[in-house]
């Protein structure tokens, strides 16, 4: 559902010693200025009808397609589809926005929300949407400035980095800039943005709607999802980005994206465009094999428990459901993907894939007297860091899943007691404390039951003393006499000088507070860093770069690993392969009526809604399309995170749908790319539109509309 994301198989030739190279066109996250002729050629060849100029070019005279993709604050992607700054995105991005404005009274995610009019559009403190204008190499002046400036530490040394170059091109540009590096420091490129702080919500499907399936269908395939949200990007009068404000106006907009209304077929070219977050395809098998064994299992049933006591409570109660919606939704999505991340590089043994590369590159590093200098004993090394690090590697999981994570009274006591004027009792608003005491208690039993006591303090040895293994009675007596925990900071404010006071006392009784002593009484320079621990940055940075210059120096095309920069996928609406099993690809309105259940929340219609689909058209939306309404359609485009409210472009660059979700069987993704199971799970637009119209009757959005039969 939420895309809540590789240089292994680049080219099959003849000579199969590339072992690494990719073997499937489709693969790939490549940067939005980086689409050289080589690549178009292939583009073109899988059907694209564009130049790739079309698709981005700094120098052009009008817009191209990028101008009208936007990043949601590098968490998700939208897109510009009116003049007059409509943007569309999943729902599930706005999810947490429409969770803020709801209240028992007006719940924007069980009912949906519809702006009639532009007054009606609701303004969304804080957001900010970005426009990528231009992408500017700056290698060279990346390199003279590290060669000028040696540091010991190079997170603090690209910190000051990025400042600084951030800063020069944000003067001469007047845009926002931001440094990426790519390739472990082998590419660097600054990429100024345009930037508007003044957005609004216009409308929103209801959850059941949205999200039908929930976390039961989440990965999974088929889905029947209508995963989408508006919001309108607004500026001042004179078309300048601004702060809110009432007398703001529409943005305009030269090239919205037009939206086709013919659909697509079997095999049809399909390009996403969009912010994807994290990969880490140049992972060595030393760091996936840790992962595998070590980090991904703890972490895992830490939040397997932890999601059962949340979903308990929220079935009991419709306050604690509304009031915890969008931490379950955040936690379930990690939660799931994380879990078929673990089960899908032990199916696909991407250890053995990584490893094969590691060959290769060892015999490529052996090839050359300069390279064995640089590189010759890095594998070694790696190897022998990693094997270092996994006792520490364990206790920073359990320390991170339990003391920082599960309940949210630990993260609160630690930014009282580190962080000024900065907590509001308003942040506590909401809190269930028993099912948060719950939470500590498993949390509580997780950590006595997998931590060595050699890093425990004093205190906690104590309280094992005296408790022995019931945690219940221990959570209790830390749990109830906590100024966290009995009433004082979700109590009515009256005015801001009081919440000061209030926080201010319950800073001063914070020493006795034992709750709070248990969250950091810890040895926390034993528990979280090792000389070995902290060097594995190092040779993976330089991992990265010797695969690098091996693919280079092989004369093969790559793309660097996804870190929230504009990158386009390209690939082709096609079935999915699971276990043998060949399935549809699209969905339709008679399978949501089929697994309607009143009884089952995630599988549950409202009436209006369910009226509606009953009387969904049989040749797509408005009466076009052919074969019936589409729900959701797939494609191979090769996504992760960030991906999320990505637009579906076919062969002349038309909007077809929205990218929401992978496929469980492709979640090794962010390591390793899967061919034949990599899927990319779309809404069909033609299902937004009839939802718009037919469900929730906003004919003034329909018309400003661009639409292309």
């Amino acid at each position: 559902m939420k895309l809540s994301s590789c240089l292994r198989r680049v080219f099959l030739t003849a000579l199969l010693s590339l072992s690494a190279l990719w073997a499937f066109a489709d693969e790939g996250m490549f940067l939005i200025n980086a689409i050289d002729a080589a690549l178009e050629k292939k583009m073109q060849e899988r059907g694209l009808a564009l130049p790739a100029k079309a698709i981005y070019d700094a120098d052009a005279p009008g817009a191209t397609l990028s101008d009208a993709i936007v990043s949601l604050e590098f968490m998700g992607t939208g897109s510009i589809i009116s003049h007059d700054g409509l943007l569309i995105t999943n729902h599930h991005c706005a999810y947490s926005d429409l969770h803020a404005l709801s209240t028992p009274q007006k719940n924007y995610l069980e009912e949906g929300l519809r702006a009639e009019t532009l007054a009606d559009e609701i303004p969304i403190k804080g957001k900010t949407v970005q426009f990528l204008k231009q992408v500017l190499d700056v290698t060279d002046e990346v390199m003279a400035f590290l060669k000028a400036n040696p540091t010991k530490n190079p997170t603090m040394g690209f910190r000051k980095l990025s400042w600084n170059l951030e800063k020069k091109y944000e003067a001469q540009s007047g845009l926002s800039a931001q440094l990426a590096s790519m390739w472990g420091g082998s590419k660097y490129y600054i990429c100024l943005y345009k930037e508007y702080k003044d957005v609004r919500l216009v409308a929103a499907p209801p959850v059941c709607l949205a999200a039908f399936g929930g976390d039961i269908d989440n990965w999974q395939w088929p889905q029947q999802k209508c995963d989408f949200a508006l919001y309108r990007v607004y500026a001042a009068p004179d078309g300048t980005p601004a702060e809110y404000s009432p007398d703001n106006k529409p943005a305009h907009f030269d090239k919205p994206l037009k939206i086709s209304v013919k659909g697509l077929k079997e095999k049809d070219y399909a390009m996403v465009i969009g912010y994807p977050g994290t990969t880490d395809r140049y992972s060595s098998s030393f760091k996936v094999r840790l992962q595998q064994e070590v980090t991904l299992p703890l972490a895992n049933a830490i939040r397997t428990e932890k999601m059962r006591l949340m979903k308990e409570a929220m079935n009991a109660d419709p306050q604690v459901r509304l009031n915890y919606a969008d931490k379950f939704f955040s936690l379930s999505n990690l939660q799931e993907l994380q879990q078929m991340q673990e089960a899908c590089c032990k199916r696909f043994d991407v250890v053995s894939e990584k490893q094969r590369t590691e060959k290769e590159l060892q015999e490529w590093i052996d090839g050359d007297s300069l390279r064995r200098v640089k590189w010759g004993g890095l594998l070694h090394e790696m190897d022998s860091l990693y094997r270092a690090a996994e006792t520490t590697k364990f206790r920073v999981t359990l320390f991170q899943e339990t003391m920082v994570r599960a309940t949210a009274v630990s993260i609160f006591a630690t930014r009282l007691s580190t962080v000024k004027g900065r907590c509001e009792p308003k942040e506590w608003e909401g809190l269930d404390m028993e099912l948060e005491r719950k939470i500590f208690e498993m949390a509580l039993t997780f950590w006595y039951e997998k931590l060595d006591t050699a890093y425990m303090s004093a205190f906690h040895k104590a309280l094992r003393k005296r408790y022995g293994n019931d945690y219940a009675a221990m959570s209790a007596s830390l749990w109830k006499q906590s100024p966290l925990t009995d009433g004082r900071l979700s109590a009515p404010i009256t005015c801001r000088e009081d919440s000061l006071a209030r926080l201010q006392l319950i800073k001063e009784v914070m020493p006795k507070d034992s709750l709070r002593r248990f969250f950091h009484e810890m040895k926390i320079a034993d528990f979280q860093r090792t000389k070995d621990y902290q060097a594995l940055s190092g040779v993976n940075r330089t991992y990265k770069v010797a695969l690098y210059e091996m693919y280079k120096d092989k004369g093969v095309t790559q793309y660097p690993d996804a870190n929230s920069t504009l990158r386009v996928t390209y690939g082709r609406v096609g079935r999915m392969k699971t276990k043998d099993i060949r399935k549809p690809w699209y969905t339709t309105p008679c399978q949501i009526l089929k697994k309607h259940n009143p009884k089952d929340y995630d599988f549950a219609l409202r009436e209006d809604v369910l009226k509606a689909l009953k009387k969904a058209p049989g040749k797509g939306w408005n009466g076009w399309g052919k074969g019936g309404m589409k729900v959701d359609f797939i494609t191979d485009n090769d996504i992760t995170g960030g991906n999320s409210g990505s637009p579906v472009l076919n062969a002349r660059g038309e909007l077809v749908g929205l990218a929401f979700d992978g496929n469980a069987e492709s979640l090794a993704s962010d390591v390793s790319y899967t061919p034949e199971y990599n899927k990319c799970v779309c809404v069909d637009i033609r299902y937004a539109l009839w939802v718009l119209d037919a469900y929730m009757g906003l004919d003034r959005i329909l018309n400003e509309l661009v639409l292309v039969r």
